[in-house]
């Protein structure tokens, strides 16, 4: 996780209106800038007015080759299924 661009290790670093944060979710890597902070834990429509999410979009990739469902695959499918489940970044 970074804050304002700087790695931070610890959990409970402070965070207030105005900075950033970047951090991994699944496979994609979101920016969310903190708008106000919280007087309490409410529910979450109330909490999405406290940031503003400046997450890029993601480009669409497309849908890899799957398995027909027709017999046994071949090695060749087993090779290209496998490579497309590693995803770009193994």
């Amino acid at each position: 996780m970074r804050i304002n661009g700087e790695k931070t290790d610890k959990a409970a670093a402070k965070i207030g209106p105005g900075d950033t944060l970047t951090f991994p979710q699944g496979s994609i890597i979101r920016v969310v800038e903190v708008v106000l902070c919280g007087a309490r834990r409410g529910p979450a429509p109330e909490a999405q007015t406290l940031y503003l999410d400046k997450t890029p979009p993601q480009e669409s990739v497309p849908k890899s080759p799957g398995f027909d469902g027709k017999g046994r695959p071949t090695k060749k499918d087993r090779r290209s299924l496998d490579l497309s489940r590693r995803g770009p970044l193994a």
